[in-house]
């Protein structure tokens, strides 16, 4: 069965042209945010996909499977999506696909980019404070089990890679391009279904997989390393982000822009009929089915 009409009703399927569309409209929105609500929203986003990822490492520490974790971490992003917080990552693909349509100049798609992504990491670290005194009753412990859960990943991601040198660099940036293919993946297919349980369905398949192979975020890692150095793991602001949040967020930049917005551009163009009647065209429903 097609996507579009049936008996009258509409269906809860989107088709993948209108997909494209739906994103360029919603990159047409996102490049005309104030600065303000950029930063507020992106640090709700930030601290949102942190509490999944503290979920994660509490999962972890309790000796259960790495795929329960990842089974469990998209609720982060299915809330800030519901919610139309803005996620770097994901507007890596989204602004691209206004740009690649002329609906978004480049200026803007590089302002909205930028300040999103501070707002993120905004909310990450704010995140990560409050993790940290938690988890240690406001600094009077180590944490416990959780502790070296989140010491023993902060490691992994930063001195992991620089024992290897310029190998782990590249390391780095390859899991960065895998991890937002799929992040990506999972804000495009938030267009794909008018239903809420919908869009979750869609949402979560690609943010499960990505995780599940351990491959980097950049927004996650802004929330998992500091949250390491705040509990005491040996990391340094310049090992951080010399040797993760630096690499990965470029191979997100390079999976959002060529993989998923321009990829996905160009394998399904805009017919002029699909164009008209997403923009409310008189007739444009008799144009579509000639």
């Amino acid at each position: 069965m097609v996507c579009g009409l049936h008996s009258g009703r509409a269906m809860d399927c989107v088709s993948a042209h209108d997909v494209i569309h739906e994103a360029k409209q919603a990159a047409i929105r996102k490049a005309s945010l104030p600065v303000g609500q950029m930063l507020l929203r992106g640090a709700l986003a930030g601290a949102f996909l942190g509490y999944a990822t503290s979920l994660v490492m509490v999962i972890l520490s309790q000796g259960l499977p790495p795929i329960v974790g990842a089974l469990c971490f998209p609720v982060g992003f299915v809330m800030l999506v519901l919610l139309g917080l803005e996620l770097a990552t994901g507007n890596f693909a989204l602004l691209p696909v206004g740009y690649a349509a002329g609906a978004v100049r480049l200026r803007d798609l590089w302002r909205n980019w930028t300040w999103v992504y501070v707002g993120n990491l905004i909310g990450s670290l704010g995140y990560a404070l409050l993790f940290y005194l938690a988890i240690t009753n406001y600094g009077t412990s180590n944490g416990g089990v959780l502790g070296d859960q989140v010491r023993k990943v902060a490691q992994a991601k930063t001195l992991g890679y620089m024992a290897v040198g310029a190998s782990g660099w590249a390391a780095a940036f390859v899991k960065g391009i895998l991890c937002n293919w799929m992040v990506t993946l999972g804000s495009m297919l938030a267009f794909s279904s008018r239903s809420t349980i919908g869009k979750i369905a869609a949402m979560w398949l690609p943010i499960a997989t990505f995780f599940a192979h351990g491959y980097e975020h950049s927004i996650v890692n802004m929330f998992v390393v500091p949250a390491g150095m705040f509990l005491g793991a040996p990391v340094s602001v310049s090992s951080w982000w010399v040797w993760n949040q630096i690499p990965v967020t470029i191979g997100n930049i390079v999976a959002g822009v060529f993989l998923t917005g321009t990829a996905l551009y160009l394998a399904y163009p805009q017919p002029a009929a699909t164009v008209a009647r997403m923009a409310g065209e008189p007739g444009a429903e008799v144009k579509a089915a000639s």
